[in-house]
């Protein structure tokens, strides 16, 4: 029986399959990308940092997403970085995260079984595809510290806490919500609906309402 030829991998996945990949080229631009979400999914950001090929920045962007998990907020730092290179006449980036996830997705040697990621993976994969050059490597955590903080000063901003209600019902202009609870057998019970994610971790404030 003859088969048809096999599809192609992205570039990125074709450049690792590679035995020993080519040197990198003299204009070489690098974007360090990272992701954060308190609550997993939760109020999430993300940051990059594209550096020329003289190691000056050149761009750094660290900006609230929303609602989302921490892998979504991963491919929209990289969906970022790839932005940015389209748009300001780059042609050969190295992209640099502490995702293993991401990189081994990119890479062409994990599948993308989630439904939320694969939109993202397709629309980063056709971005890097139309690169020149285009290489993404897996950095240990300590090593991407610069783009950790961009991506958290992103959350500090907006005053995000532990989990958030519904993007339809979250009020942009206050961080804190108050309710009521009644202290019964050794447990605080909520006497109002909360909308809290189930398993979502929350810091609670107690002041006791004086008796009349």
């Amino acid at each position: 029986m003859k088969h048809g030829p096999k599809p192609s991998p992205p570039r990125s996945a074709r450049l690792f399959a590679e035995p020993h990949p080519p040197a990198a080229p003299a204009d070489l631009h690098t974007a360090q990308v990272d992701g954060a979400s308190r609550g997993n999914p939760g109020p999430a950001s993300y940051a990059v940092i594209v550096r020329g090929p003289n190691g000056k920045t050149i761009f750094e962007q660290g900006k609230y997403l929303g609602i989302a998990t921490n892998n979504a907020a991963e491919y929209h730092a990289l969906i970022t970085a790839l932005d940015y290179a389209a748009h300001h006449g780059i042609r050969r980036l190295r992209v640099r995260s502490d995702s293993e996830l991401l990189v081994r997705q990119m890479e062409g040697r994990y599948r993308v079984r989630s439904k939320d990621l694969k939109p993202l993976h397709e629309r980063a994969a056709k971005l890097a595809n139309h690169l020149e050059y285009f290489t993404i490597e897996h950095i240990p955590r300590e090593m991407n510290c610069d783009a950790d903080v961009l991506a958290n000063q992103a959350l500090d901003r907006t005053g995000s806490r532990a989990f958030a209600a519904p993007p339809e019902k979250q009020n942009t202009h206050t961080s804190t919500r108050r309710i009521r609870a009644r202290y019964v057998n050794g447990a605080l019970i909520p006497t109002e609906a909360l909308e809290v994610p189930e398993g979502a971790e929350v810091t609670i404030e107690v002041y006791p309402r004086p008796k009349s």
